[in-house]
């Protein structure tokens, strides 16, 4: 379990660098602009948005969660980073499933995913508008896939 975003950590400023560059690799973007006074990793850890990613694990486990994805899937960092990520939603249809990952493997990111998630607690919320990325390392080797969205509504 990677260690909670910190001062002490540079807020895990490699894994936020693999994010962002990924990100803006694939979707010509960037996935945030830090204040002159904050680090880029800072900055992500506190955006008001949700961002979330998990390794490469055969059950993939979410490596990473601001603040917000802490928040709104009501876990503890502890909690959320020993998750397989696979919990955190309702079983895909088997038509937006493959629709999702045609895209993402077509382009290596889709922006436009819209899903039921659940919470600790099981309150269901809809997400809208997220993407989902692929996270490849310096070498090119796979390194994950993450998911950001700033949209959702309670069930």
């Amino acid at each position: 379990m990677p260690s909670e975003p910190s001062p002490d950590n540079a807020f895990l400023a490699e894994h936020v660098a693999l994010l962002c560059t990924c990100y803006r690799r694939l979707s010509g973007a960037d996935l945030l602009v830090a204040k002159a006074d904050q680090s880029l990793a800072e900055a992500l850890y506190q955006a008001p948005f949700v961002v979330l990613s998990h390794g490469t694990e055969r059950d993939p486990i979410f490596n990473y969660a601001n603040l917000t994805a802490q928040r709104l899937f009501e876990m503890t960092w502890a909690q959320i980073t020993s998750l397989p990520s696979r919990f955190s939603a309702e079983p895909l249809s088997r038509d937006e499933r493959a629709r999702l990952l045609a895209a993402v493997s077509e382009r290596g990111f889709i922006d436009d995913y819209r899903g039921v998630r659940v919470s600790s607690s099981g309150r269901r919320f809809m997400i809208e508008q997220a993407t989902v990325w692929t996270l490849n390392d310096a070498q090119g080797c796979p390194a994950g896939q993450a998911a950001t969205f700033a949209k959702w509504a309670m069930l």
